[in-house]
């Protein structure tokens, strides 16, 4: 079993009293679920690594404790919720059965082993599909080549931006009111949402 990190110790004496037989717990029931699993400090809260991934950490605060099982998401009630996936914990009464948790730390920890990662693997979307140019829209970037040539240089997401800007347009004259000001954007280098860019 890899040894404790002092670091830890410290973090938990220094916690409030009503804090440390909490923090006692948690760690004693994370070493039992993974006695492999490396302790440590990040984002100067204690925490339980395996292959120096993140599985689950603990913090103290004021009036309660955190504990957190990474890529679990929030598991407390809305009115309970604090940082970390079990809302704030106040005493020992608040944390749900041991079982469940020593369960959901392997598995966490399983997931780890299994992709490098505590977190659950993600669900690649498809990419939107490409929007044509519309002729109108093509027509005015004709007369106006450094509008054009700004409209090329931008990432796919940025011109999909002007694109869907102009084609949402329900009425002939906004579009061709919004035509008008993509253009004069674009032949400035701007960016469709520029506005807000620096707020």
């Amino acid at each position: 079993m890899p040894a404790t990190d002092p670091r830890v110790d410290a973090y938990i004496a220094e916690a409030a009293p009503f804090a440390q037989p909490i923090l006692t717990h948690l760690r004693a029931l994370v070493r039992r679920a993974l006695p492999e699993a490396e302790e440590t400090i990040k984002w100067g809260m204690p925490h339980f690594t395996a292959a120096s991934k993140n599985v689950a950490g603990f913090a103290a605060f004021k009036a309660h404790c955190a504990f957190v099982i990474h890529g679990e998401g929030r598991q407390g009630e809305p009115e309970r919720e604090g940082m970390g996936g079990y809302g704030k914990i106040a005493s020992l009464a608040d944390l749900p059965p041991e079982a469940e948790l020593a369960a959901k730390v392997k598995d966490a920890a399983r997931r780890v082993a299994a992709s490098g990662t505590a977190l659950k693997p993600r669900t690649r979307k498809p990419p939107k599909p490409e929007i044509p140019m519309p002729g109108d829209f093509a027509a005015a970037l004709d007369g106006a080549p450094r509008a054009r040539a700004t409209l090329e240089r931008f990432a796919p997401g940025q011109r999909r931006e002007y694109l869907e800007w102009i084609t949402e347009a329900k009425q002939p004259a906004t579009r061709a009111k919004r035509i008008a000001q993509a253009v004069e954007w674009l032949a400035e280098g701007k960016r469709r949402h520029w506005k807000y860019e620096h707020c």
